[in-house]
């Protein structure tokens, strides 16, 4: 496993809700978007505005705020124990089909830092539109050892 990533200050809901609900061995993770520096990155939609290759590096730096999310409720990324799942929902024009090579970002990044247990079961979703104009929005589940 690698964990000397340089993460985000974790993000802040911008509604009624928490980052994270960790229910037994479980860690729920509320929908994420890219933020820098407290601001939205990464706005756009897939097909439109956007191509693939942009939209997986949407989706990294989307799971870089979840990892500061993990971090910041668990303290310590090595105790993740397996990313159990990860939603990846892609802001989409309707002609647009690579919603899987977007969240590909996502995921080959959770590869890279947690070998097979960053492996998830993965669904990525075509929409119409996300918060804030996010390109890319994430949520995921996570075990906890």
């Amino acid at each position: 496993m690698t964990f000397d990533l340089a993460l985000p200050a974790p993000n802040v809901p911008v509604g009624s809700y928490v980052m994270a609900v960790r229910s037994g061995d479980l860690l729920f993770l509320s929908g994420h978007g890219a933020f820098e520096d407290g601001r939205p990155v990464h706005t756009g939609r897939l097909g439109e505005t956007m191509k693939s290759e942009q939209g997986a590096r949407a989706a990294e730096t989307v799971m870089l705020n979840l990892l500061a999310t993990i971090r910041a409720e668990l303290g310590d990324l090595s105790r993740v124990a397996r990313v159990v799942k990860v939603v990846v929902f892609v802001n989409s024009a309707p002609d647009f089909t690579e919603q899987h090579l977007v969240a590909n970002g996502a995921t080959d990044l959770l590869a890279r830092v947690f070998g097979d247990a960053g492996r998830p079961a993965r669904s990525a979703v075509g929409v119409a539109a996300l918060p804030l104009g996010f390109a890319v929005e994430i949520e995921a589940i996570v075990e906890v050892g």
